[in-house]
């Protein structure tokens, strides 16, 4: 096939998961949306309806396909690899306050809506599956290295492996991943009417979470995202993903896994960092502006890449 033809059905995925991100953006801005509806709607999204979705696609896969831990080891060698390059620069260019917002910012991707709704559009039944247990595993990961960094720097959040596991265990999205595992494992088939009742209720999840995203964005963190945003981004969005993607396929990581690796890899920044950003005292401002500078050029480096290794044959 050719490349530009390659390229048109690439963006005839890619583009509308974008879409609805900048749809969101656009709602917020003519007041269709305001913060107390994304605050709710979010909520219900972590809660129950993402969920549902991933005990749903879970439960019903082939686990020696959903689980593939080669995609696993990758991720976590491209997260520590963008972990600890931006955190050794921020120490060389950013003032102390800056640090834990630059560094969380660089590695926290927003896989759990983005890259499994890029997957799942992608890859059908095989992404929904290997793309919920991917999502459950980073958020581990993720929370763990942002509590650690936040916690380094700030003056009054304190790292406790103890409560951090707490949280873990209550984290919805990880609880409907374990049980989706475990549903899987005994071949559990729920009643008809109850999965289809539940199929509904998951299939406003992707949508509705795009659009929040979209909703959260800001014009003046665009206009004032400044050098160490654009760094960050730099290194969520290029850095790190084409080194971790060209060491995985170097030792042996082709076809779909490889197009898997880079989606979650070159994801654009969590709104979550935000947040938590703020509530370890650090560096709101620059956490909002690398969430709307990767959220932005996210668009472009994650179609251009997919294209990239779709024109190589995978």
């Amino acid at each position: 096939m050719e490349p530009t033809q390659v390229f048109l059905q690439i963006t005839a995925i890619t583009a509308p998961v974008f879409a609805m991100v900048f749809l969101g953006f656009g709602l917020k801005r003519i007041h269709l949306l305001n913060d107390s509806f994304i605050g709710v709607a979010s909520n219900l999204i972590f809660k129950a309806t993402m969920p549902t979705l991933f005990f749903l696609s879970i439960s019903k896969a082939n686990l020696s396909e959903a689980i593939q831990l080669d995609l696993l080891l990758y991720i976590t060698v491209g997260t520590l690899f963008a972990f600890f390059a931006s955190w050794w620069w921020a120490v060389r260019t950013l003032q102390p306050v800056q640090r834990s917002a630059f560094v969380q910012g660089s590695f926290r991707g927003n896989c759990g809506v983005v890259s499994y709704a890029l997957v799942v559009s992608f890859f059908g039944e095989w992404g929904m599956s290997v793309g919920g247990v991917l999502a459950g595993y980073v958020i581990v990961l993720f929370n763990a290295l942002a509590v650690f960094i936040l916690a380094f720097y700030s003056p009054t959040f304190t790292f406790s492996p103890k409560n951090m596991a707490k949280e873990l265990a209550r984290n919805p999205l990880i609880v409907s991943v374990v049980l989706g595992l475990l549903a899987a494992a005994v071949h559990l088939r729920l009643p008809m009417w109850l999965e289809t009742s539940a199929s509904y209720f998951a299939q406003m999840t992707l949508p509705l979470a795009l659009i929040c995203i979209g909703g959260t964005l800001s014009v003046a963190g665009l206009k004032s995202s400044g050098w160490p945003s654009l760094q960050s981004a730099f290194i969520k969005l290029a850095l790190a993903p084409v080194l971790g993607c060209a060491l995985a396929w170097a030792l042996g990581l082709d076809g779909r896994s490889l197009v898997v690796l880079w989606l979650f890899l070159s994801s654009p920044t969590a709104v979550a960092s935000f947040a938590m950003a703020l509530a370890a005292k650090g560096d709101g401002k620059l956490a909002a502006n690398i969430i709307a500078v990767t959220t932005l050029f996210s668009m472009f480096t994650v179609t251009f890449g997919t294209w990239v290794l779709r024109v190589a044959g995978h």
